[in-house]
């Protein structure tokens, strides 16, 4: 039998935002090999056409970022609700976009977007259960 440490909720955390993160990034990534994308970054005609498109954006990438830090640091009251919060905001975010996404060149973020909505869930799940002192 192999040994199987439990895991601080902490980790758990943490290691699922970095999980979502890389999703998140590797659906945007991918979306520059769909057709006219590259074309529609050159003429400025795209989703994120003005600054404060980009603005949000970055916001929403960052969030999840320093979520994978902010759950190893903060203390576990503060941790447990931003978790919840963050982790609900993202699951419906997720959702929404997969459901949206339905064009056939898409098909890669829905799948992305169904994993990544499991794997907020999780999070929030997580934090919902953060095991209390005994």
């Amino acid at each position: 039998m192999l040994e199987n440490p439990k895991v601080n909720i902490k980790i758990k955390l943490a290691a699922l935002w970095a999980s979502a993160t890389f999703c998140y990034l590797y659906g945007d990534y991918f979306e520059l090999y769909t057709p006219d994308k590259v074309n529609s970054l050159i003429t400025g005609e795209n989703s994120l056409d003005s600054p404060t498109k980009l603005l949000i954006a970055s916001i929403i990438l960052a969030i999840s970022s320093v979520m994978v830090a902010a759950s190893i640091i903060l203390k576990p009251k503060t941790n447990r609700i931003l978790n919840i919060i963050f982790g609900t905001l993202f699951t419906l975010m997720q959702v929404f976009i997969g459901i949206f996404s339905t064009h056939e060149w898409y098909l890669f973020y829905v799948f992305l977007a169904f994993l990544e909505s499991f794997i907020t869930a999780l999070i929030l799940w997580y934090a919902w259960k953060w095991p209390k002192i005994s």
